[in-house]
């Protein structure tokens, strides 16, 4: 349902917009003709009286006025292609306001604000067909005193907890706030698919967060900026749970027929060879992956602007035998055995080829691009990446975008966008903590491509050699396997990568890989259980009649209670798995156990420090009654 209708001139010089719940209250104020705004939350103030306006040709920022106001009801439902849950509901009250400068009042801007049940937003809109030059915006966060920043530079950059005051540069987004009394707020954009790159700074004033433009924008009217997100929560928990919101900023898919994009589990192909090719193959119909990926290489040096992407020539530097591999035949393999191929091409050579390569990659039988070492930031660059996704979208190919790119809900137009990176994942080696806290900042963003690993760990200092891209095997993952046996649960990204420093020799068929094997990517629902920021998480996701479970802690272990009551009523088999002692016979040292449960129990975890737990729960059947009853104990 959508309703909306049109007032009169303000007489007043206050508009408020509530939530449906009624928990959030926007309230905008002319205030000798400068536009404040501030917002509560549950009755209690989250962002203090904070200036609005923006610069484009004429500066939007003193001498306003407000006139009409129109209002707006919407509550629909709309399911996604795939995601986090199987069903949306779109329910926000809104309006759209008004301002005149009284210098010029035949100047017009348009503030559109909206609140949901899960957060706020707001943008600028310019309904003339004049040109604009939109030089900064003015748009303030004043928060309350005390507040803490979960600060990062860049997109792959680990986060430290700030003050709002000296801050070491820009903070990328979200930004995840931690008020003095023990709620949570964060920042946010959405539907950043013409604009620029907007971050986080604090200047002179403490305690006021102001947006940093990458650079000027530069469009004719019609246009509007995007939207600028708050999200509340007594939890941080809270806020991860509601990250839908960013999706329905967002215009509703414009694929027709979205049947071939088919989410699912993905191992990189790192030795560029037919055979190494084939042999992934195998072990992805063994281990019930769906894709494999050629990593850079396969086309040439990828820095050099002369590297053909239509042709198959491969780089000296990842395998000196040039022809040492047969992309179609391997392609033709994997087809044969229902696995799909992805490849990926730097943007040096997307951007000179890429109404070239479409076509061609069509009619190879490739699923799908990993956009490579992607410039981002600036406006055209931006709008160029959003344009090649729906250009992909033309040729049937899913995408992947990796490096600096973070999502802002464009996956709900073209959900041939599966996921990005924008993460400081384990190609870098983070720590335990800073994976804890990647669930409650970067995820609130959507899917993120973390690239999951398994062997290589410290096993016993095993493989202890360069890998096949030159770094050293001394550089190991810094969790326990069982932590990143979790994270397939924890983290979403509808093509999760498995395995990533990892061969198919590397595996000795570990009983527990039986829970990657499982595992799925994308699902009809998602419970965020209990957490910490960069202390402990745990994550309860639905496929079908099937659960999925992943706790993870930071550096420090602990001991956890996880509830079930998210499970309907019944009995359930749960195939748990955590990390065991030196006595087990696998190198891994994984501990696996099936035990019978119900929503009445709560499995107690003792956690080893940088550790986790990852459990499988189906329905129990007649064939399960030997399994053995949960008993209070910890595993």
């Amino acid at each position: 349902m959508t309703l909306a209708c049109m007032m009169l001139p303000l007489t007043a010089k206050e508009v408020v917009v509530s939530s449906p719940d009624g928990r959030y209250h926007l309230t905008l104020n002319d205030r000798n003709g400068q536009l404040v705004y501030t917002l509560s939350w549950e009755q209690k103030p989250i962002i203090e009286p904070s200036r609005l306006g923006i610069a484009a040709g004429f500066v939007w920022y003193d001498g306003l006025q407000m006139g009409e106001v129109s209002r707006m009801v919407q509550d629909t439902v709309w399911h996604p292609v795939y995601g986090e849950r199987n069903c949306v509901r779109d329910h926000y009250q809104g309006c759209t306001v008004e301002l005149l400068p009284a210098a010029n009042p035949k100047n017009r801007l348009l503030l559109e604000l909206r609140a949901y049940n899960e957060g706020v937003a707001f943008r600028y809109r310019f309904p003339g067909g004049q040109y604009l030059k939109i030089t900064d915006e003015y748009t303030q966060f004043t928060m309350p005193e005390g507040t803490m920043a979960y600060f990062t530079p860049r997109a792959q950059t680990p986060y430290t907890l700030l003050p709002l005051e000296n801050w070491p540069g820009e903070s990328d987004r979200p930004l995840l706030l931690a008020l003095s009394d023990g709620r949570y707020a964060a920042l946010a954009e959405a539907q950043v698919v013409d604009y620029v790159r907007t971050k986080f700074a604090v200047r002179e004033q403490r305690n006021v967060i102001h947006t940093a433009m990458y650079g000027p924008v530069e469009e004719i009217a019609p246009y509007q900026t995007p939207w600028r997100v708050v999200m509340c929560g007594n939890q941080a928990g809270d806020i991860l749970q509601n990250n839908d919101l960013l999706l329905n900023l967002n215009e509703p898919c414009k694929i027709a027929d979205t049947s071939w994009i088919k989410p699912g589990k993905v191992m990189r192909e790192v030795t560029l060879t037919t055979e190494g090719g084939k042999a992934l193959v195998d072990f992805a119909v063994k281990r019930n992956l769906q894709y494999i990926h050629f990593d850079a290489g396969w086309y040439g040096f990828e820095y050099d602007k002369a590297s053909d992407a239509t042709t198959v020539t491969l780089d000296p530097r990842r395998n000196p035998k040039i022809d040492a591999l047969d992309l179609q035949e391997v392609v033709r393999y994997a087809r044969e055995r229902g696995i799909g191929v992805l490849l990926y091409v730097n943007q040096r050579a997307l951007q000179q080829q890429l109404d070239e390569i479409l076509p061609l990659y069509k009619s190879w039988g490739i699923a799908g691009i990993k956009f490579g070492f992607v410039q981002v930031g600036s406006q055209v660059w931006t709008k160029w990446m959003h344009e090649a996704v729906a250009k992909c979208a033309q040729y049937g190919l899913m995408v992947d975008i990796h490096d600096e790119y973070r999502p802002t809900g464009f996956s709900r137009t073209y959900p041939n966008l599966m996921t990005q990176e924008g993460i400081r994942g384990n190609e870098e080696f983070p720590d335990a903590t800073h994976n804890v806290t990647l669930a409650f900042t970067r995820y609130v963003a959507g899917a993120a491509d973390y690239t999951i690993c398994y062997y290589r760990q410290d096993f016993g200092r095993m493989n202890t050699q360069a890998d096949d891209y030159g770094v050293p095997r001394s550089r190991t993952i810094q969790t326990t396997p069982a932590h990143q046996l979790a994270l397939a649960a924890v983290y979403y990204s509808p093509l999760q990568y498995m395995y990533w420093y990892d061969k198919p020799s590397d595996s000795r068929d570990e009983p527990e890989l039986k829970f990657f094997d499982d595992v799925y990517t994308v699902w009809d629902d998602t419970r965020i259980l209990q957490g910490k920021v960069g202390q402990y998480i745990s994550v309860a996701r639905r496929h079908g009649d099937e659960w999925f479970v992943g706790t993870i802690t930071g550096n420090e272990g602990r001991t956890l209670s996880v509830a079930l009551d998210f499970l309907p009523e019944g009995d359930y088999v749960a195939e748990i798995y955590t990390d065991g002692d030196h006595t087990l016979p696998t190198r891994t040292k994984v501990r696996v156990e099936r035990l019978r449960v119900n929503r009445s129990m709560a499995l107690q975890f003792k956690l080893r420090n940088s550790g986790g737990a990852a459990m499988r729960l189906v329905p129990a059947t007649a064939a399960d009654r030997s399994v053995k009853r949960y008993k209070k104990q910890i595993l």
